[in-house]
């Protein structure tokens, strides 16, 4: 970077944008701007920004790592604006008097820590890597719901009596017992309809850590992703089979 580089902080929320810009050879802020959160108002910040510093000057946009993840960052630099995702443990503490925190001030913050590069940035994932993020959150997603159901089932058999004198819940010989339940009229229904969601969730889970484990094979996944634990659901799903 340059003199000629002005440096945007942007305090970023879910419904606002605070924007700001600081320049190393002015030594100072200015510009403050809030707009709606959407990255096209971050583009026509930093044109107006070009009406003031001139069409050679350079811009550098940055933001702390947070609920937007790296949306922003990508329609950014999608649209050829330089930005950065800065990590907030790396950047300095403000010390001294003691001021409330505002997004203005956070602006501020960021921007002059861009341009004193006084921070880390965090590692941009492609969106490929997202992609794989967002499946493995849809597995465990469904390994909250295998649970949430498993604890429904305990739920009824304790309302009804139905009591397994076995040493472990959820074990072959468990799930054998639980099948063999046959609750009076109505009841016997809605039980059965909890454990086809057992079944269901398990069987989708162990096509889900198949699909993990095809993930990992693949170069680029080699390290991070084969470690991935595999799932219990393959020993659960035997427990289904005749």
């Amino acid at each position: 970077m340059n003199y000629n580089t002005i440096f945007v902080g942007m305090d970023v929320h879910k419904e606002k944008f605070s924007l700001c810009c600081y320049s190393i050879e002015k030594d100072e802020f200015s510009h403050p701007h809030t707009t709606a959160a959407d990255y096209k108002h971050v583009l026509a910040y930093i044109a107006s920004l070009r009406g003031v510093f001139g069409e050679n000057a350079s811009f550098l946009c940055g933001y702390e790592a947070g609920c937007l993840g790296f949306t922003l960052y990508h329609q950014l630099t999608e649209h050829n604006a330089k930005c950065v995702i800065l990590a907030p443990t790396t950047m300095p503490v403000v010390r001294g008097k003691k001021t409330i925190k505002t997004d203005k001030r956070d602006a501020r913050n960021i921007a002059k820590c861009l341009a004193y590069r006084d921070y880390s940035p965090v590692h941009i994932p492609t969106g490929q890597d997202e992609q794989v993020k967002e499946y493995i959150r849809m597995r465990a997603d469904h390994k909250l719901a295998l649970k949430k159901v498993k604890q429904q089932i305990s739920a009824f058999c304790l309302r009804h009596d139905l009591r397994y004198e076995g040493k472990s819940h959820w074990t072959a010989a468990h799930i054998k017992w639980l099948k063999s339940l046959k609750p009076d009229g109505l009841y016997d229904e809605i039980f059965k309809e909890y454990l086809l969601t057992l079944e269901n969730l398990t069987d989708k889970i162990e096509r889900f850590d198949q699909r993990i484990a095809e993930l990992a094979a693949k170069e680029e996944y080699n390290e991070n992703v084969k470690n991935f634990p595999v799932s219990l659901a393959y020993r659960h799903r035997r427990h289904w089979r005749p």
